[in-house]
């Protein structure tokens, strides 16, 4: 089974301002071996009140118990298919919780080869495996069962070619400025192409044609972080022309993508290998976004070794 790509649908997560007298409930679903347990400790690490595995039959009356007197406004509900009757009662209360609270759901998922790879470096066993079912035909069913649940999602998260340190630090950076809904969340990733794209980007820039250190012996052990290596690359000409119209783009785009209400963008800069220009352009690309437009990007170098 080919699991189809991302769809992550940044602009169409709920509108903070539009419900910011609501508590916040952020569904964390998506399939086994996915990171979703990873995801909820984010989410625990920026304030919200979690809980994994809860009987969706449970969760208003759960949401409701944590929001009384107003004690905890941001709460973190895991749900995945160790619940397995949870699908024909979701709809319902899902449909309850929007009415009181601003609901996001975020799905989670990832190719087949790195689920299978997580499970066996885990050793633990897919809930959906048993006599005569394999790990193969346990992931299709799966995905098959969760499918209405993923067309239901604010965000659909591919994390086949992220660590947990890496998507933990995506999560969390989609809720940092959550109590200032005139913030806009931006993601830098850079990356390398021969890793494959990142799959939850809204743009993407290939920065290949720009002169690669790892042909300069005393630079390749190096990494775009590096003053060494963004010495040898903002010296370029067509590294400053890059940047600068870069910047040009970005510059028009983002006051735009605010006045449309966009609540999170992630952009990605890819060259070769992921260690050296696309760091540096990255790097260099965040400092501008802080100093001119006031937002503090999150930075991952998904294949900087």
């Amino acid at each position: 089974m080919t699991v189809p790509a991302l769809n992550l649908r940044a602009g169409t997560a709920p509108n903070v301002s539009a419900k910011k007298m609501k508590h916040s409930v952020v569904i964390i679903t998506g399939l086994s071996g996915s990171g979703k347990s990873v995801a909820l400790r984010a989410l625990e690490d920026e304030g919200f009140f979690c809980v994994d595995n809860l009987p969706v039959t449970l969760m208003e009356a759960f949401a409701s118990i944590i929001t009384g007197g107003n004690r905890n406004t941001k709460i973190g509900i895991g749900i995945d298919i160790r619940e397995k009757e949870f699908l024909p009662a979701f709809d319902s209360v899902l449909s309850a919780l929007r009415d009181r609270y601003s609901v996001e759901i975020i799905f989670l998922e990832a190719d087949r080869d790195a689920i299978m790879r997580r499970f066996k470096e885990t050793r633990r066993p897919h809930p959906l495996v048993s006599e005569g079912v394999s790990m193969e035909e346990a992931i299709s069913r799966e995905y098959a069962m969760l499918l209405p649940l993923r067309n239901e999602a604010d965000r659909v998260i591919d994390t086949s070619s992220y660590t947990p340190h890496q998507l933990r630090h995506l999560i969390s950076s989609f809720f940092k400025a959550s109590t200032r809904s005139s913030v806009m969340t931006i993601t830098l990733i850079s990356f390398g192409f021969k890793f494959g794209i990142p799959q939850n980007v809204d743009l993407l820039l290939d920065v290949r044609f720009l002169p690669n250190p790892n042909f300069i012996p005393d630079l390749k052990k190096l990494r775009g972080t590096d003053t060494e290596v963004r010495n040898f690359l903002f010296e370029k000409p067509s590294t400053g022309e890059f940047i600068e119209r870069t910047l040009s783009l970005l510059d028009f785009l983002i006051p735009r993508y605010k006045e449309e209400g966009k609540a999170y963008l992630t952009i990605g800069f890819g060259c070769t290998g992921g260690r050296h220009r696309s760091p540096a352009i990255v790097e260099k690309i965040a400092d501008h976004i802080m100093k001119k437009h006031g937002i503090e990007p999150a930075v991952i170098h998904r294949d900087m070794q």
